[in-house]
């Protein structure tokens, strides 16, 4: 197995790793990630169960996680800003304390002689600086060299998956056996650990000496966390906004679909809640290994470029399955290949988009890309809502179908650069 190395071609390697040196950092990295995403899902099982309890109807559910998903959205950018000039330590702490905010303001909300309803809405707002898993990407991205890097990223699906499994697990079991509040309290204890891990362990910055020079040039004013220029000039660097959208317009079919999930799981495949939790359990097993072990491999064997357009060709084909699957034994058979195309997709954009951009730069970049998520759940519940009630489960297939197809001729006529080295 190889190291992860100095980054090549970006500068004098990054100095103060500690006590824990290069590796131990990523390993400590991976093990925040999976923290975090776990109080994250967590959070996810009992928020449907704690909006009925305070009396919220299916109308104020949907706007409460709409809130969510813009406040996301237009944190993501920020904080990954904030991520490229204060550091990795101070990114993963505050990511870290505004989850701890959220799950505090979570756990007021099961108290009875609290306004529950308001506490539930304001527990939204930390939202907008909980990015620990750019924060990752970016660590991850600093401290390995280009060839290495669809293979740390991808590493970052074990992260996710184990968080899926016993996020979602954890959480219905200790609403269960010890209250709603149960699992609240658990994910603000482990995220205050994280913060502490972060402040303890996390070096300073990850980024190389010349990647600090840039930010630190004398006589050239700092720029604000807050300048939108700054932040919307990476995507007109070269190389840069194609992928972008590549990443934004393949990714939506299947974000509708993700997000009108859950409806779709209880009408038209007809599962038990149970059901459904065994249903997602196997997706994320499936993320793990895919994006865990199989995008590695194949990164070392073909270009991105080539995994791009196998991840946009593998799209189109699942779609057009997924127009003519009737239950959810089809959706099964389907499931590796679409759990295939959306972590190639993720992982390979990822690497190019931070290959693209300078070093100082990296964080930035990351932050826009995970705004693309929080735009699906923004977008997904009105569209996606009415494109099922107006054409049913098909209409998704045929839109993914559509939409992949056009970009992977488009692809096939401009292929992607095989080599996108870093942007000097």
């Amino acid at each position: 197995m190889r190291k992860v190395g100095a980054p090549g071609g970006q500068g004098q390697a990054p100095s103060g790793m500690g006590a824990l040196g290069r590796s131990g950092v990523v390993l400590l990295t991976y093990v925040l990630a999976a923290l975090e995403l776990t109080c994250l899902f967590m959070q996810f099982s009992i928020m449907p169960y704690l909006s009925r309890r305070l009396g919220l109807d299916s109308v104020a559910f949907g706007y409460q996680q709409t809130v969510f998903g813009v406040l996301q959205l237009l944190g993501g950018p920020v904080f990954g800003r904030f991520a490229d000039q204060h550091g990795a330590r101070a990114a993963f702490t505050l990511s870290f304390l505004a989850s701890s905010a959220l799950y505090l303001l979570l756990a007021a909300a099961c108290i009875p002689a609290l306004p529950g309803v308001a506490l539930l809405f304001a527990s939204r707002l930390p939202g907008a600086l909980m990015h620990t898993l750019p924060a990752a990407q970016m660590v991850i991205a600093d401290l390995s060299t280009p060839e290495e890097r669809p293979a740390a990223l991808g590493r970052l699906g074990l992260c996710f998956g184990v968080g899926l499994i016993f996020g979602s697990l954890l959480g219905g079991t200790l609403s269960s056996s010890c209250g709603i509040q149960c699992p609240v309290i658990v994910a603000f204890v482990v995220t205050l650990l994280g913060a502490l891990l972060s402040v303890t362990c996390i070096p300073a910055s990850t980024k190389g000496a010349s990647a600090h020079a840039q930010t630190t040039l004398p006589g050239r004013p700092k720029a604000s966390v807050f300048d939108l220029k700054a932040i919307t000039r990476l995507l007109l660097q070269p190389g840069v906004l194609p992928v972008f959208l590549v990443k934004v317009i393949c990714g939506l079919p299947i974000g509708l679909f993700m997000v009108m999930f859950s409806i779709i799981s209880m009408d038209f495949f007809q599962l038990e809640a149970a059901q459904a939790g065994y249903l997602m359990s196997f997706f994320g097993v499936l993320q793990m290994v895919i994006q865990g072990l199989v995008i590695g491999r194949l990164s070392s064997h073909f270009s991105e470029g080539d995994l791009l357009r196998a991840s946009v060709l593998v799209f189109s084909v699942v779609g057009l399955a997924m127009a003519l699957m009737a239950n959810v034994f089809h959706f099964c058979l389907l499931m590796p290949g679409l759990v295939f195309s959306m972590c190639a997709l993720n992982v390979v954009t990822d690497s190019m988009l931070t290959k693209a951009v300078s070093t100082s730069d990296t964080g930035t970049m990351l932050g826009l890309c995970a705004s693309v998520q929080p735009l699906m759940r923004t977008l997904g519940p009105t569209l996606g809502g009415l494109l099922y009630r107006g054409f049913g489960v098909p209409v998704f297939g045929h839109v993914q179908f559509a939409i992949n197809f056009i970009v992977f001729l488009v692809l096939w006529r401009q292929p992607v650069p095989r080599k996108m080295g870093k942007a000097q």
